[in-house]
């Protein structure tokens, strides 16, 4: 026996170590989940927790490490899972909503059954995890049990293999904060609701809707709220409700579940189960998600660069596609419908939750738009339902209106893509949205604008007047103003209703201090704030400080360089982003937040990658005539920040914004004015990119020199024609493209620098003002 053993574990390592080697084919086995979820509230690595969904699907599963309604859901150094979420958090810091854990367990605890969160818990190990984005398996070492997941839009299907035992269970959690549930032996099924969610305020009648089949008979039934099990009951509405069935499963026993869930109703969520699952084996549904990543993930195939890198690429591609997510339902009409979060009615059309334009305006909505245009025209279309419920356009939105961060972003998000080419949604609707929030306070200060009256009246929100992060706002005001203005323009507006917006793009000059060569809170007489220390975050600013905010300028970077003195001394000021010191002033936190200290131990000076605010900077070089310095640190950032590994992204990943930071970085251009048709180049990663667009075209992107050592642009043919402009036109690529760049080991000081090769600026616009 002794040797048979061990020739069977000479052959397991032999086949071991094949499969390790054979090549990757599919692109979403480069994929890996874990990415980003070494995290804490303290230092993010991330904030990621493995997804295991369809691309922007209604609904995603993670396991659950940590404890009910704690936003750090998944942290990869945790020990024990406490069950599997059905989730549709956004981030940890927005928390959850309409969640509910499933939890399979076996044996009883102090005498009765386990199913409190602590006593359901299990050690498990990495080493016997799986996460790919279509599938989930793990081993949960106390109840001796495998549990594997495979998702589709609105449904899931599990599988438990027990051990034999006569006490094996299946725990179901609706969560506290109100929450139903009814089992129903006769037909193996369990129905209920969570009404649970962090951010508000919600209609009353919020409900997440969920079915449960098994496909084995239950032995046992008992319901409990909190820790205590209830009487012989099979329904419960409370405060905290859950369910707990019993089996005896005989050893490697296979017990099966499909579930769905609504926010309309028990019916539609019995619906969506039986529309998406029908009579799927768990393997059939688990296949179909790998065909459907593999296609989704395959638009794009990238060539020669290291495992490392590919891994990189697919992983940051994968977190692209979850966020802004369906909160729309097919009916038993086959019509598209929607529980609406403003007004608590079911409605037609589309709707989508989950995302901060604050974030995702700067590339994840470029990217959709260049990439996978069909799903922004529905998202698009969901803005329109937005407005058309709740009176405004969310800036953030989990799922209903929430009061974070600050701008009033949705007009680059709207504006962008209409001017990109995509129709068939209610565009006169939205323009009227963007009006609106433009020139009205909100509800809620993160709704429309903030210090509209004084931002209308002296061209800036100031300092003084005890509207936080004033200064912020006004750049991203500004900024928000000219895409209004470009929109206006491609609606064929009169010039009456747009020059406005058009005049106030250029308020940035209001808050340029001459004196730091720095944006610079303002107060209310025209005096600029006092004392006034540019490392201090917070304060006039949202998440950074003033050598972070100075270069929100996307619409006038020619201006900004005018205000700075011209284009040497605005690359020698781009210059000091990276070699200052990562010092900084946190006394308007009283504590140092996170991305502060991200960005202290980064190494990169005041170079603040893991937030927003600063990721465009690096491509500004190129406005300035010095493009190869973006070339370098456009490298520098994706080789030193970006990793596949659980600690892999240097900040927050926020719904897919700093992973379509690295895509398109890695791709060799970058949006940074979303609201213009046009991509500032900077260095491909990878020798080849093909991008297969909707439209059945193709970009090719060709860079046969490039290598670690070889990243700066010495010539760029496009369509065999050589070019020395900094910038490729949205147009043209769409058309289908090849792009040939010849890489070299040095700068190339003499491509690109003239005037006219650099990338659209208002003040430089010969049809403006």
């Amino acid at each position: 026996m002794k040797l048979n053993a061990l020739y069977l574990s000479a052959v397991l390592f032999a086949l071991t170590k094949w499969a390790a080697a054979a090549p990757v084919v599919d692109p979403v086995d480069w994929v890996n989940p874990l990415m980003g979820t070494a995290s804490k509230p303290e230092l993010s690595n991330g904030n990621t927790y493995p997804t295991i969904a369809l691309p922007w699907g209604m609904n995603f599963w993670t396991p659950q490490t940590g404890k009910m309604g704690n936003g750090w859901t998944y942290t990869y150094d945790a020990d024990k899972i406490r069950g599997f979420k059905q989730t549709h958090q956004p981030s940890p810091w927005m928390n959850d909503y309409g969640q509910f854990a499933i939890m399979p367990v076996v044996g009883q605890a102090g005498g009765k059954p386990k199913f409190t969160q602590d006593d359901r818990a299990s050690w498990f190990s990495h080493k016997a995890e799986v996460a790919k984005p279509y599938y989930y398996s793990v081993y949960l070492a106390d109840a001796d049990v495998t549990a594997e997941i495979a998702p589709t839009e609105r449904a899931a299907q599990f599988r438990f293999t027990f051990p034999r035992t006569d006490e094996a269970y299946v725990v179901v959690d609706a969560y506290d904060k109100g929450s139903y549930i009814k089992v129903i032996p006769a037909e193996r099924k369990i129905v209920g609701y969570s009404t649970r969610h962090a951010r508000g305020p919600l209609p009353k009648n919020f409900k997440n809707y969920f079915v449960i089949h098994f496909d084995k008979p239950f032995a046992s039934t008992r319901l409990w709220n909190g820790d205590q099990l209830a009487g012989d009951v099979l329904e419960l509405a409370a405060d905290h409700a859950g369910a707990l069935v019993g089996f005896k499963t005989a050893k490697g026993e296979k017990v099966g579940m499909k579930v769905a869930s609504s926010f309309i109703s028990e019916e539609q969520a019995e619906l969506n189960l039986n529309r998406e699952l029908a009579n799927d084996s768990f393997d059939t549904t688990a296949q179909k998600g790998r065909n459907i990543w593999n296609k989704t993930l395959g638009r794009i195939s990238v060539e020669g660069g290291s495992e490392e890198q590919t891994r990189t690429f697919y992983s940051s591609l994968y977190r692209t596609l979850f966020f802004p997510n369906k909160l729309y339902e097919i009916d038993a009409d086959n019509q598209i419908v929607h529980w609406s979060p403003y007004n608590g009615q079911v409605l037609p059309g589309h709707m989508f939750a989950g995302t901060g334009f604050w974030d995702t305006f700067r590339a994840l909505y470029p990217f959709l738009n260049l990439m996978y245009p069909s799903i922004n025209r529905e998202m698009q279309a969901g803005l329109a339902n937005d407005f058309k419920e709740g009176g405004w356009l969310p800036e953030w939105s989990s799922p209903g209106y929430a009061n974070v961060m600050i701008g009033n972003n949705s007009a680059s998000v709207v504006a962008e893509a209409y001017i990109k080419g995509l129709r068939g949604y209610d565009i006169e609707t939205l323009w009227q949205a963007l009006k609106h929030g433009a020139d009205n306070e909100g509800p809620m200060s993160a709704v429309g604008r903030a210090g509209v009256g004084y931002y209308n009246d002296l061209g800036y929100v100031p300092y003084d007047v005890k509207i936080n992060e004033n200064a912020a706002r006004t750049l991203e005001y500004a900024y928000d103003d000219f895409a209004i203005y470009q929109l206006g323009k491609a609606l064929g507006k009169p010039r009456s209703e747009i020059a406005i917006y058009g005049q106030r793009a250029l308020n940035y000059k209001n808050l340029f201090d001459p004196e730091t060569g720095l944006m610079r809170g303002k107060n209310r007489d025209g005096s600029f704030q006092s004392p006034f220390n540019p490392f201090k975050w917070g304060d006039a600013f949202t998440e950074g400080n003033s050598w972070h905010y100075t270069w929100s300028v996307f619409q006038d970077v020619n201006g900004l360089i005018e205000l700075m003195g011209g284009r040497e001394k605005f690359v020698a000021r781009l210059d000091e982003v990276f070699t200052l010191p990562p010092v900084y002033d946190e006394s308007y936190y009283k504590a140092v937040i996170h991305e502060i200290r991200e960005m202290q131990i980064a190494n990169m000076g005041q170079y603040a990658h893991g937030n927003q605010p600063i990721q465009h900077m690096i491509y500004l070089y190129g406005y300035a005539g010095a493009p190869w310095k973006t070339q370098y640190w456009v490298r520098e950032t994706m080789n030193r920040m970006y990793k596949p590994t659980p600690d892999g992204y240097c900040g927050d990943e926020d719904n897919g914004q700093t992973s379509a930071w690295y895509v398109f970085s890695a791709l060799g251009f970058y949006p940074v004015t979303p609201a213009v048709p046009q991509y500032v180049i900077g260095a491909p990663l990878f020798k080849k990119a093909t991008l297969t667009l909707e439209n059945g075209k193709t970009i090719v992107i060709n860079a046969p020199a490039n290598s670690d050592s070889s990243r700066y642009v010495r010539a760029l043919k496009v369509d065999g024609k050589a070019t020395s402009k900094n910038w490729l036109g949205h147009a043209d690529l769409v058309r289908g493209a090849t792009l040939d760049f010849d890489m070299g080991q040095r700068p190339e000081t003499r491509r690109a620098v003239a005037p006219a090769d650099a990338p659209y600026s208002l003040s430089t616009d010969p049809q403006y003002p």
